[in-house]
């Protein structure tokens, strides 16, 4: 059964997150651990297809939780962010810390990655300072195994005084002893161990006086050790966290405000202020870490990274790198455009097989003609085309791009253009999303939140849509066929397509570093922030569950939002064809209206109308261009190629014109469900807008120019 947070204990206000148990008596169990070191496979492997993803109340970081059971408990399985630390830089750290800290998991299983173990400790340590029950669980031994890295498991776990497992996510076995584990350390007494972090003696001797005047008020539900050293730090954000939790801000009474007074005192006596604090503490864990890395791990060869550091040096450097980054894109263009064309077909041919199949239904049952147009010939018209233009395209490329980051590409590539984004003064991880952007611009947007710094965060959001969704790749593609390569097909005009649209989407690049350079020097200034951009080790990618995930948590995601909003698109481009004033439609009247403008980009009124009726999706753009073109009640397909050249230069379109589409192709408002995801990722009107008049407002200005110099030299 389904049981809200407050039901078992888990304030809504405290973790953001809502509980789904079975039964009263399940356990809670929070799954940590740093990117990359296969938690969520952990996950997945245990809860199998018993899981759903939600977001954090207030926050856009996504949760996940999942059930499995053993013959002696049943477990919601909560996997928390992925984070490097407990330190809340960024919303993911914090909600991790929160969850730990507040929302009282009856367990923390941290899972580290054997392979670089001694970075991962770092985690557990902190999370060892929070929580009672800690399993340290050592994934990749397989992998550790093969680079000749031998972690003494035993040792570790007498070290730290908590169990400490060894898995490969895909063995069952291994995955059982975790089980069974779990269940041994559930049905042992709660009890706080000896901290495996000692700080420096005047530290612990402030903590231990802050912690003598919390031990009677908070020690049963956080940790007062820990919680003193975050009073001594002065971590405000945290402070507020734990006054919702307990009720009372804790540092406001006499006896404990007392004792703060003196351990600062202490402290500033010895020459550590409030600001210095975190420069004692910090190198103290990774110490610990250091240590305890050394004590328990043996390697073989200290050349075990060897291979990887070459490949690396063949990806990051000046030379290679970014001619690989080219190629490689290139690449997956090719295979996208090369890929979509026939199954687009088919599922073109499908749907509209079925329109067919309502509009005789409809005859059958003798519903009005005006009903039967609008929702036939309107609404569904519409969404089978987004559909069928969409999908195919969207199945191929976002399948690739998670085999490149399965793969442990994608951190390569924000390696190398780390450098000209933070001389924009914005973040490498920024690359990233941008990336994402290709598939969908709301998935990059949505996929701006592995930023940590709210202001970078929002550079990466505002510029997203300067580089071409897939929505856009078959206008632009069409145009630069007809235009540009010739309608003849085959292998090498489409490898030659995918030669020009790459060509295009570099100039997308250049202008999103542009417009990204002139936010950071207006109204989002600021110094770029530093981070911790790990390269994993290059893993072979598990193309199943890749394959399960893009298409379920990408495509169809995607897609979903695409025909929520073609639904009611479909009815207001059908309203438009088909009301009339004065033997006109209204469609006409608007891009007569138009004209005069459009003429001054390059364009025409219809153009421009096209673009405004396909907010909801730039799939329907050339369908309502050809629709006004032929004065045609409904969206309509063009035969070939040819046909459709023939009908635009018959309306006016010379090569000027061409260029001029595909600008402003490339650089014009974002479609409606970016828009949406912009609005709720920023929680803002103004920055949304903002989204909208940026790329805008460089299409029209780009295409304004390249009109002038056609009209002074041709």
């Amino acid at each position: 059964m389904g049981l809200t947070a407050n039901a078992v204990g888990f304030g809504a206000y405290d973790t953001g997150l809502i509980i789904e148990k079975r039964n009263p008596d399940d356990k809670v169990i929070a799954l940590a651990g740093n990117p990359n070191v296969g938690k969520s496979t952990i996950f997945n492997a245990l809860t199998g297809m018993h899981q759903h993803t939600g977001n954090w109340t207030g926050k856009t970081v996504t949760a996940a939780q999942g059930y499995c059971s053993t013959e002696a408990h049943g477990y919601v399985l909560v996997d928390i962010p992925g984070t490097y630390s407990l330190l809340a830089h960024s919303a993911e750290e914090e909600v991790a810390r929160n969850f730990i800290c507040f929302g009282k998991p009856d367990a923390v299983i941290v899972v580290c990655d054997a392979t670089c173990l001694e970075r991962n400790l770092n985690l557990v340590l902190q999370t060892m300072e929070i929580a009672d029950r800690v399993i340290v669980c050592v994934n990749l031994m397989d992998e550790a195994k093969r680079k000749g890295i031998s972690p003494d498991l035993s040792a570790l776990s007498e070290a730290l005084g908590v169990p400490v497992v060894g898995t490969t996510a895909q063995d069952k076995k291994t995955l059982l002893h975790l089980l069974g584990t779990l269940d041994q350390t559930i049905d042992q007494p709660r009890c706080r161990k000896e901290p495996p972090v000692r700080y420096p003696q005047a530290i612990e001797e402030s903590i231990a006086l802050v912690e003598s005047a919390l031990n009677q008020s908070v020690a049963k539900q956080i940790n007062p050790r820990w919680l003193s050293l975050k009073l001594l730090e002065h971590d405000s954000t945290l402070l507020c966290e734990a006054e919702r939790f307990l009720g009372t801000a804790v540092e406001d009474e006499e006896h404990v405000r007392a004792m703060l007074r003196t351990a600062q005192m202490h402290l500033t006596i010895h020459g550590i202020g409030t600001t210095q604090l975190k420069q004692h503490t910090v190198p103290a864990i990774v110490q610990t870490a250091e240590q305890l890395a050394e004590r328990t791990i043996t390697y073989q060869r200290h050349d075990y990274n060897r291979t990887d550091r070459r490949i690396d040096r063949i990806l990051t450097s000046k030379a290679t790198g970014y001619p690989l980054m080219l190629l490689l894109l290139l690449g997956v263009f090719w295979i996208t455009i090369a890929g979509a064309n026939y199954p687009s077909q088919l599922l073109s041919d499908l749907l509209f097989g079925v329109q067919d199949l309502l509009s005789e239904q409809f005859i059958q049952w003798g519903a009005p003609t005006l009903l039967h147009d609008v929702l036939i010939r309107g609404v569904y018209r519409v969404l089978a085309w987004v559909v069928s233009v969409m999908l195919p395209p969207m199945a191929i490329f976002f399948p690739l791009f998670t085999l490149l980051e399965d793969a442990g590409y994608l951190p390569r590539v924000a390696y190398n253009l780390d450098k000209p984004f933070h001389r924009c003064k914005a973040c490498g991880k920024q690359s990233l999303t941008m990336a994402m952007g290709f598939g969908c611009n709301a998935a990059g947007v949505t996929g701006c939140r592995i930023i940590d710094s709210p202001r970078e965060r929002l550079l990466a959001i505002l510029t997203n849509s300067f580089v071409p969704c897939n929505g856009r790749f078959p206008t632009i593609l069409a145009i630069i066929t007809m235009f540009f390569i010739g309608t003849e097909g085959g292998l090498c005009a489409s490898f030659s397509s995918a030669l020009f649209l790459t060509l295009v989407i570099l100039l997308g690049i250049a202008m999103t570093f542009a417009a990204t350079r002139l936010l950071s020097a207006t109204v989002l200034k600021g110094v770029p922030s530093a981070y911790t951009l790990e390269l994993p080790s290059y893993r072979k990618p598990q193309i199943g569950k890749v394959l399960i995930r893009s298409l379920l948590d990408r495509t169809l995601f995607v897609l979903g939002r695409a025909a929520m909003i073609a639904i009611p698109a479909g009815l207001i481009i059908w309203l438009s064809a088909n009301i009339t004033i004065s033997g006109t439609s209204l469609l006409s009247h608007c891009a007569a209206f138009l004209d005069p403008f459009a003429q001054l980009m390059g364009l025409d009124g219809m153009i421009l109308m096209a673009f405004l009726l396909g907010l909801p999706a730039n799939e329907i753009v050339v369908p309502i261009l050809l629709m006004g073109y032929l004065a045609q009640g409904e969206l309509i397909e063009m035969d070939s190629l040819s046909q459709m050249r023939q009908l635009l230069v018959e309306n006016g379109w010379t090569q000027t014109t061409a260029i001029c589409m595909i600008l402003f192709s490339l650089m014009h408002w974002p479609c409606s469900t970016t828009l949406m995801t912009i609005r709720k990722e920023t929680g803002s009107w103004k920055w949304t807008l903002l989204s909208l008049a940026l790329p805008t407002i460089f299409g029209i200005f780009g295409c304004m120019l390249i009109n002038a110099a056609a009209h002074l030299f041709l």
